[in-house]
């Protein structure tokens, strides 16, 4: 990750994933929070998957992003579309706006996930620097310091 948004979109998909999860465990524990899993057990495998999709994204790989993509897409995108055809039915009340924005919250966080990566010039983390290599890498260099190093014997 070379920029400060690919900083702050992963950043934000980790702190959704704990959001998902403290819903998850809420559910669990029968405590009202007011946000509900749509499915729980899907939730569940969604979120062990996207624990694995967030190490690949953190390394850069479209595979990883698109797997999160996709996964969060199908997840919340059907739950915004039923939210968004009953708010123009005006069948709706608070819990649903409330359903209604962590859905779009995840769909929107795994778009912009997915795009920069596929837009980002640098997608391939990458140990190697341009400015100081030239300088650690250098064998010429590394041979003239050995040979002014052995030059240099000072006798007392």
């Amino acid at each position: 990750m070379t920029s400060l948004f690919s900083y702050l979109i992963t950043m934000f998909g980790g702190i959704f994933w704990l959001i998902r999860l403290v819903i998850a465990v809420a559910y669990t524990m029968s405590a009202d929070i007011g946000i509900e899993p749509l499915d729980f057990n899907i939730e569940v495998t969604l979120l062990f998957v996207t624990l694995f999709c967030m190490i690949f994204i953190v390394k850069r790989n479209i595979i990883g992003a698109l797997v999160y993509f996709v996964g969060y897409g199908l997840y919340f995108g059907t739950d915004l579309f039923n939210g968004i055809t009953n708010i123009s039915n005006g069948q709706t009340g608070l819990v649903d706006y409330a359903s209604l924005f962590l859905s779009l919250i995840g769909v929107i966080i795994p778009f912009l996930t997915v795009m920069d990566i596929f837009l980002n010039k640098n997608r391939k983390g990458s140990t190697k620097d341009a400015k100081t290599d030239w300088f650690y890498e250098n064998e010429e260099y590394t041979r003239k310091l050995d040979e002014r190093a052995d030059k240099n014997q000072y006798k007392f």
